[in-house]
C-alpha cells in the first residue's frame, strides 16, 4: 500500500497556503471605483493596446457612452482574480474529469492492459468530489452577481439585447443550476459506485461485480458524453454568449482527455520510482504515451477545423471570437498551439522515446501547460478583455489547486492497494508488452 509522506503532504500544503496568498492578494487588490481602475490602468498601461482606441471612441460619442465604457473596464479588471481563480479550479477540475472518462472506457472495453492503472485513475478522479464543489460554489456566486464572469446572468445587459432574450430559455440562472447540479451528481456518482464495485471485486470469489461496473460504466459513457458537452456550453461557452460552435463541445473534451491520461502517465512514473507498482513496465508507459500523443493529435484537428472554418467564412458574429484573441491574446493564443501539437509531436513521435520516463514527465509538463493556456483563452478574453496579464492573481491559483489536487489524489491512493487482486485481466496486465 502506498504511504503518503510527509514531505509530500508539507509540499502540498505549502502551495496551497502560498497560493491562498496569491489569490487574496488579487482579490484585494482588484478597483472598488472607476478611479481606482483608471489609477490601475495608468500603472499597468492601456492592457495589450485596446484601452486607448475604446477612449477615443468614447471621446466621440460623448460623456454617456464614456461612463459606460469606464464601468465596463471597472468589470473587467475586478473580473481579473475572479476569472484567474475559475481557470484554475475549470482546468485541475477537467483534469480528474478527463480521467474519469478514460476510466469508464477502459471498464468499457474490458481492457486487458490497464487494470494495473485502475487504482491509480480512482485516485486521480477521486479529486472530482473537491474540485466539483469548488467550481459549482463559484457558479453559484456568478449567479448572486459577486462577479461579472457571465454577463447574461445581468438582468440589465440582458434587457438591451435580443439575442440575449431569445437564449435566456436554456440561458438563465436557475436552470443553469440545475444542470450543474445533474452534471456533478452524474459524475460523482458513478465515480463512488464504480470505486466501491472495484474495491468490492478484490473481496469477492465471483465476478459480479467487475461484470456491474462493465455495465455501469457502458451506461455512464452515453451520459458522459451528453453531460460534457453541455457542460462546455455551459461553463465556459456561455461566457461568450453571443458566440457558439458546433464543435466546442468535443473541442474541450480532447483538451480534457489528453490532460487527464498525461496526468496518469506522470502519476504512475512519479510511484514506480518510489518502488511502487512494480508490475508496471515500460509497455504500459508506452501506451499512456501514444495516447498523450494521439489526442494532442486529435485536439489539434478540432481546434483546426473549429479555426479554419470559421474564419474562411468570416461572418462577424462567429469570427470576431478569433479576432479578439489573435489581436490582444496572439502571445497565449499561438503559445499554446505550438505547446499542445508541435511539442507533443517533436517529443513523443518516436516511439523508443515513449518508453523513456523523464522524456514523457517533460512532454507531459508541456502539455499540461499548453491546455492550462487553452482554457486561459476561452475565459479571459469575455472576461477580462485586453486588461489581461500572468500576475499574482494567475500564479497564485494555479499554486492552489496543484497543492489541493497533489493532497487529495496522493492521499485518496494511500487509503487502498495499488494493485488489484481479483480484476479478471489483472494477469494479462502483468504481462503486457508492446
Amino acid at each position: 500500500m502506498y504511504t503518503f509522506s510527509n514531505r509530500l503532504k508539507i509540499a502540498s500544503f505549502i502551495l496551497m497556503a502560498v497560493g491562498l496568498l496569491g489569490i487574496g492578494i488579487g482579490f484585494v487588490s482588484a478597483p472598488g471605483t472607476v478611479e481606482e481602475a483608471k489609477a490601475m490602468i495608468a500603472q499597468h498601461g492601456d492592457g495589450h493596446g485596446a484601452a486607448e482606441g475604446h477612449d477615443a471612441v468614447a471621446t466621440d460619442h460623448g460623456e454617456g457612452h464614456d461612463a459606460s465604457h469606464d464601468e465596463h473596464l471597472l468589470h473587467q479588471l475586478q473580473n481579473k482574480p475572479w476569472a484567474a481563480l475559475y481557470v484554475a479550479a475549470f482546468f485541475f477540475f477537467m483534469i480528474a474529469l478527463g480521467v474519469l472518462a478514460f476510466y469508464a472506457v477502459q471498464r468499457a472495453a474490458q481492457a486487458g492492459w490497464s487494470p494495473l492503472l485502475f487504482r491509480v485513475m480512482e485516485g486521480i478522479t477521486a479529486y472530482i468530489v473537491p474540485g466539483g464543489i469548488i467550481v459549482f460554489v463559484i457558479l453559484v456566486l456568478s449567479v448572486m452577481h459577486m462577479n461579472h464572469l457571465f454577463v447574461w446572468m445581468d438582468a440589465d445587459v440582458v434587457a438591451h439585447d435580443k439575442l440575449l432574450q431569445g437564449k435566456a430559455g436554456f440561458l438563465n440562472p436557475t436552470f443553469f443550476l440545475v444542470r450543474a447540479v445533474i452534471f456533478l451528481g452524474g459524475w460523482i456518482l458513478y465515480r463512488e459506485y464504480s470505486r466501491k464495485l472495484s474495491l468490492r471485486q478484490d473481496e469477492s470469489d465471483d465476478n459480479a461485480s467487475f461484470k456491474m461496473n462493465f455495465r455501469i460504466s457502458a451506461a455512464f459513457l452515453v451520459f458522459y458524453l451528453i453531460s460534457e458537452s453541455m457542460m462546455s456550453w455551459d461553463w465556459i461557452m456561455s461566457v461568450d454568449p453571443h458566440w457558439f460552435s458546433t464543435l466546442f463541445g468535443w473541442y474541450v473534451f480532447a483538451s480534457m482527455f489528453v490532460s487527464g491520461i498525461t496526468v496518469i502517465a506522470m502519476v504512475t512514473i512519479y510511484l514506480k520510482s518510489k518502488g511502487y507498482l512494480e508490475e508496471v513496465n515500460d509497455s504500459h508507459i508506452h501506451d499512456l504515451a501514444k495516447f498523450m500523443f494521439g489526442i494532442s493529435i486529435f485536439w489539434t484537428y478540432l481546434w483546426f477545423s473549429q479555426f479554419m472554418l470559421i474564419w474562411y467564412s468570416n461572418i462577424p458574429e462567429e469570427v470576431t471570437y478569433y479576432v479578439t484573441r489573435i489581436a490582444d491574446y496572439r502571445l497565449p493564443f499561438f503559445g499554446m498551439v505550438a505547446m499542445n501539437f508541435l511539442f507533443p509531436v517533436l517529443l513523443l513521435m518516436n516511439s523508443d522515446y515513449k518508453r523513456i520516463n523523464w522524456f514523457v514527465i517533460m512532454a507531459g509538463l508541456v502539455i499540461l501547460a499548453g491546455h492550462y493556456l487553452d482554457i486561459f483563452n476561452m475565459i479571459m478574453p469575455s472576461t477580462v478583455g485586453d486588461q489581461w496579464y500572468i500576475g499574482i492573481p494567475e500564479v497564485g491559483a494555479v499554486l492552489f489547486f496543484l497543492g489541493l489536487f497533489i493532497f487529495w489524489v496522493f492521499r485518496a491512493l494511500s487509503t487502498v492497494p495499488l494493485q488489484p487482486k481479483r480484476n479478471p485481466f489483472i494477469e494479462e496486465s502483468k504481462h503486457f508488452h508492446y
